[in-house]
């Protein structure tokens, strides 16, 4: 292993930002982010997949006023993203390094206000459906972990996966779309500002060859 790597895993394991597993913290916090890892009682944003973190650091810095947290499987992502935070002095963002698959055994019932879903794997073939972020399996996980009537994001460059998800919101009982645009930066309403107000690198090099960024916003029950 690069010794860079070598390094920023031994940072992150320092961070109190960061949690992982090997650390004492790791899935104890379930329904105590906000008093015991924040310590403070706002409202908390999730962002499932969050990569370098780019998303949920720019929604800290919109909010001072929430809690994010990002979470993703690869720790020089997260490495990436807890540098930023500390770089910009913000003490309402943290990252958690775990596979969405056991959101559960991290968070409480009801615990999240809301969460971004930011360019996701589209996993296009159908034998990994289930393994898609906005799959009926997850949903369910998402309805679990969500306070009632809390928002969900998805933004996304790829149109099957899109498609399939409003396809998958619209046979969902309770599942409520708020607004939708197959073409974000088209749009000029208020409604569609906060997705519009932060852009990672991946997406500006989708818009820069000319692919439209989708966008749902949507709620459970």
């Amino acid at each position: 292993m690069p010794r860079v790597k070598l390094q920023r895993f031994h940072d992150n394991a320092t961070r109190p930002d960061i949690i992982e597993p090997g650390k004492p913290e790791y899935e104890q916090l379930g329904g105590r982010w906000r008093t015991d890892f924040f310590r403070a009682p706002h409202p908390l944003t999730l962002e499932v997949g969050c990569g370098k973190g780019e998303y949920t650091v720019g929604l800290a810095q919109r909010h001072p006023e929430r809690n994010f947290l990002g979470l993703d499987i690869k720790g020089e992502r997260i490495w990436r993203g807890s540098t930023r935070a500390a770089e910009l002095g913000l003490t309402n963002v943290g990252f958690v390094r775990m596979r969405a698959e056991a959101l559960a055994a991290q968070f409480g019932a009801g615990e999240l206000a809301e969460i971004w879903i930011t360019f996701p794997d589209p996993r296009p073939r159908d034998r990994d459906i289930k393994r898609r972020l906005t799959s009926p399996r997850f949903l369910a996980l998402y309805e679990q972990l969500l306070a009632p009537g809390g928002l969900l994001h998805l933004k996304t460059d790829n149109e099957g996966l899109f498609e399939y998800t409003l396809e998958t919101l619209a046979v969902r009982p309770g599942a409520r779309v708020e607004r939708f645009t197959r073409d974000l930066y088209a749009e000029a309403g208020p409604e569609f500002a906060e997705a519009q107000a932060i852009q990672t690198n991946f997406e500006g090099k989708y818009r820069a060859v000319g692919v439209p960024i989708k966008y749902v916003q949507f709620r459970l029950s």
